[in-house]
């Protein structure tokens, strides 16, 4: 007999076939036994009748507990009262292993005592929601590059030296080379790349040993970051929003389930179109002014002025050019002014934030060799990135988006630890 997986039953309405599970959860009604499986794709229920299978398989519902694993064989109906649309009509069920006594109950848990438990509480119908999202959010990022030309670019976890500045590096000792650290990007080797190839796109886990306990932080998190020969700021803009309408828009037309399950109001999402709205950070300075809030140029934003800038509009809003002063090295300065970084940040709705981070790259070798000294960085570490001015520089860009912000904001949670299977944070690195 044909395994089948719940997600497909529609192809099989009125055929008999087997699945295989977890029990979710069982009731009884005098003759009548309920067991509702999951197997990882949905919820089925199967129903048995007294008399209609054996006594000796009409006992084994007694013997199930939550979570115990099982499989049960039957005739497919469309029911659209049952859990998922469709129930089984049980002839056998043959247990697989007993659960013992499942610590995550109905009832309302700490999220410690939840945290402590993640390996469990992924089985939940709202994480295992979650994490359907974030598989499709990944699928759309893979599939706009795959679909314009970008090639996939692996870059090191292991690096020499800082990318994003050496007061969030995770250090390490390398044989005997001395120190390594775990990568905050890997944007300097996909501009590497972009030299060979043209359109690159890096994707990969990123860390930072940043000392934050905001609900929009972890200290290891995903990266894809592209980046593009010839480009200049205003086609890394336009790149950027033409990738984030095609993620969340994606993610809106094949996730419609997952998101009524985190009870999601997607009105904002259906907003997410190019062209987005572009401030300038002088602009956006003249907006917290006027919002009353006593905002010095030259800051970088923070947090709060994020939300208090995304409150204006209704979808994600582009803030560009910011003072050099608090961007990375590697940001070209703008010709116009000096003080100023030719970067963007695309800032998401609702207090989620900064999702996009990015910047057309210096491409002139004295330059860069400037600000590598005024970052009081180690030169000898940055003689391959120098050679990618030395040899045929030209005019490029890219930019950075991390998955699990983009997660957060767009299943609408609370606090990012959700976004990712195992989250690492400054107070938790288990299980």
């Amino acid at each position: 007999m044909k395994r089948v997986y719940i997600e497909n039953l529609g192809e099989h309405v009125g055929e008999v076939a087997e699945l295989r599970g977890w029990l979710y959860h069982k009731r009884s009604s005098g003759k009548v036994r309920f067991l509702v499986m999951r197997d990882g794709t949905g919820l089925l229920q199967g129903v048995m009748v007294k008399g209609g299978v054996s006594d000796e398989v009409f006992e084994r519902f007694d013997a199930l507990t939550q979570e115990s694993s099982f499989s049960m064989t039957g005739k497919v109906k469309k029911d659209d009262r049952a859990p998922g649309g469709f129930e089984l009509e049980v002839s056998d069920v043959n247990v697989i292993a007993i659960a013992e006594e499942y610590p995550i109950t109905p009832k309302e848990h700490g999220i410690e005592f939840l945290a402590d438990r993640r390996h469990l509480w992924l089985r939940s119908s709202r994480q295992h929601a979650i994490m359907r999202v974030r598989h499709r959010i990944i699928k759309a990022i893979r599939d706009f590059f795959d679909g314009r030309g970008f090639t996939l670019m692996d870059s090191p976890i292991l690096t020499p030296a800082a990318c994003e500045g050496t007061s969030t590096l995770f250090e390490t000792d390398y044989f005997d080379l001395g120190k390594a650290y775990l990568t905050q990007s890997g944007q300097l080797y996909a501009e590497a790349g972009a030299m060979a190839l043209g359109k690159v796109y890096c994707f990969g886990p990123t860390f930072r040993a940043e000392k934050s306990k905001t609900r929009r932080h972890l200290t290891e998190f995903w990266m894809v970051e592209p980046e593009v020969a010839f480009n200049d700021l205003n086609d890394d803009m336009e790149l950027a929003e033409d990738f984030l309408e095609y993620v969340v828009q994606n993610v809106l037309k094949d996730c419609e389930k997952e998101l009524k399950v985190l009870e999601r109001n997607t009105a904002l999402l259906q907003n997410v179109k190019a062209p987005l709205p572009r401030i300038s950070y002088d602009e956006a300075v003249e907006m917290l002014r006027k919002k009353g809030i006593n905002f010095e140029w030259g800051n970088d934003l923070g947090g709060t002025d994020e939300t208090v800038i995304s409150e204006q509009f209704d979808r994600p809003v582009m803030v560009h050019r910011y003072p050099a002063q608090v961007k990375a090295f590697y940001m070209k300065r703008d010709p116009q002014n000096a003080n100023l970084a030719l970067a963007v940040d695309v800032l998401a709705p609702e207090g989620y934030g900064e999702i996009i981070g990015g910047s057309q790259r210096e491409d002139d070798l004295q330059a860069l060799l400037d600000r590598i000294k005024e970052h009081n960085l180690p030169q000898e570490a940055f003689e391959w990135y120098l050679d990618l001015r030395r040899f045929g520089s030209v005019p490029h860009a890219g930019f950075g988006l991390g998955v699990e912000r983009t997660v957060s904001w767009i299943c609408g949670l609370e606090h990012i630890r959700e976004t990712i299977p195992f989250p690492r944070m400054i107070y938790r690195n288990t299980p």
